[in-house]
């Protein structure tokens, strides 16, 4: 199959990925709506963001679509394939993050990215990963089972492997501590063909949905204080921390000229640092570090 044929069912793929998810957020938020910002990348291509913000329960959603052309691959790439350094390149994905109003929802973030560099080489990456506030293990294992069960189709070893990069790489190595509980994490994936990998990549943007949606519905009615309002703000501080130092979409976006708005419509509308912070492990605060943060096999 000619390489241009599998960029346009990988994009023709994404875009209605994006349609499905920003439906699901609507259905949940049942008061705010996406708004589209449509826009060109200064080397070729383009993308569309689309915004939903000050919603009943969602305080900021971002679902952006990209399609970009380049004549030099970023470093955040080269790093890895270094024989690319110089090749032409088209990157396409789609980027995912959720960040709710009410603190007993846990932010969300999923990614599926496809990179075609000439006709010499092409991969799949992306994964989704779960930023509680206040954990419940019934939320986590919902999350874990579902990635499991989409992992299950290519193999034993799928869910297992994928889980352990994502636990390795949302990881904040300057304060020791995960950012989450994980999911899955996959990059530079062409084993087995594209048909196999692009199967695989379907399965996964599909799955964030069947993981999430039902995770915001039995939580968003849940009540809330200013206590858990803070506290959310201060563990936003951690998603922004990692995103700005070691997140390769944000540092692939940046490096290759990228449209900073959407790059950057990951981070949260607000968020606060509080110095040298300690939580007892008595209060909910605390078990958030003690028992939901520390890496575990949930199902």
């Amino acid at each position: 199959m000619p390489s241009d044929s599998f960029v346009e069912l990988v994009k023709k793929y994404l875009l209605d990925l994006q349609n499905r998810i920003c439906s699901s957020i609507e259905q949940e938020d049942a008061q705010a709506t996406f708004i589209e910002d449509k826009w060109v990348h200064v080397h070729g291509g383009g993308g569309m963001t689309r915004m939903l913000a000050n919603g009943a329960i969602i305080e900021k959603a971002g679902v952006n679509f990209s399609h970009i052309y380049g004549d030099t691959l970023p470093k955040a790439t080269t790093d890895k394939h270094p024989t690319f350094a110089y090749a032409p390149f088209q990157a396409l994905g789609i980027s995912v993050v959720v960040h709710p109003l009410n603190p007993y929802i846990p932010t969300s973030h999923m990614n599926v990215r496809f990179i075609m560099v000439e006709d010499r080489a092409w991969w799949f990456g992306g994964g989704f990963d779960l930023t509680p506030y206040y954990g419940f293990s019934e939320d986590c294992i919902h999350w874990h089972q579902v990635a499991k069960t989409a992992c299950e189709p290519f193999g034993d070893d799928v869910y297992p492997k994928y889980k352990k990069w994502c636990d390795e790489y949302f990881f904040l190595k300057h304060r020791n501590e995960a950012r989450g509980v994980g999911g899955i994490f996959f990059d530079d994936l062409n084993d087995g063909g594209f048909q196999r990998c692009f199967a695989f990549a379907q399965v996964v943007g599909m799955a964030y949905i069947n993981a999430y949606q039902p995770i915001v519905a039995r939580r968003k009615q849940h009540a809330y204080h200013q206590r858990e309002r803070d506290f959310q703000l201060y563990r936003r501080g951690r998603y922004v921390e990692f995103n700005l130092l070691y997140d390769r979409g944000t540092l692939f976006g940046l490096q290759s000229g990228g449209r900073t708005e959407s790059i950057l419509m990951s981070l949260p509308p607000l968020v606060k640092w509080s110095y040298d912070a300690h939580f007892p492990s008595s209060d909910p605060e605390g078990k958030l570090q003690e028992e939901f943060l520390s890496p575990r096999a949930w199902v």
